[in-house]
């Protein structure tokens, strides 16, 4: 009997810890562009059109960018998870080697944790149910609430 509980634990712990390895990963392909400075493309995108999962718009870059000899772009992709209006200009990064940029600032890094605010709740039931850790539960699931609140709550208003 005790040799089966073990092997629960273990592989609910291993389930708890794959998601929120898998969180992490699917947020630092963003993130890595809104937190690392160093020598990343900074400016200012305009929104001229949003199609269903995508905006446009010209971009400008940021002056210290354009001492680095970095230029401005008549066109950038940047995903539609934001309710921006036409004509409104969002600070963002660009993604090395390709026309599309990511949102920058508190939302912008907010918005890139989001797949780990995710995967923090989706570990809470599962440390909750297999683990049966219901603090250790509730701590995860309360980070990624808020963690997706945060998010929703500066990139709506």
């Amino acid at each position: 009997m005790n040799a089966l509980l073990l092997v629960r634990r273990t592989a609910m712990g291993g389930i708890a810890v794959l998601l929120l390895v898998a969180g992490f990963w699917a947020s630092w392909g963003t993130a890595q562009h809104v937190m690392l400075s160093g020598e990343r493309e900074r400016g200012t995108m305009r929104v001229t059109r949003c199609s269903s999962d995508t905006c446009v718009g010209p971009y400008a870059p940021s002056s210290s960018s354009s001492a680095s000899g970095f230029r401005p772009r008549d066109r950038v992709e940047i995903d539609r998870s934001i309710a921006e209006k036409k004509g409104a200009r969002i600070p963002v990064a660009v993604k090395p080697g390709t026309s599309e940029v990511v949102r920058t600032g508190g939302p912008g890094f907010l918005h890139a944790w989001l797949p780990l605010g995710g995967a923090l709740l989706l570990a809470a039931v599962v440390v909750a149910g297999g683990l049966r850790l219901p603090r250790t539960a509730g701590a995860l699931a309360l980070a990624g609430g808020a963690l997706l609140t945060a998010s929703f709550v500066t990139l709506a208003f």
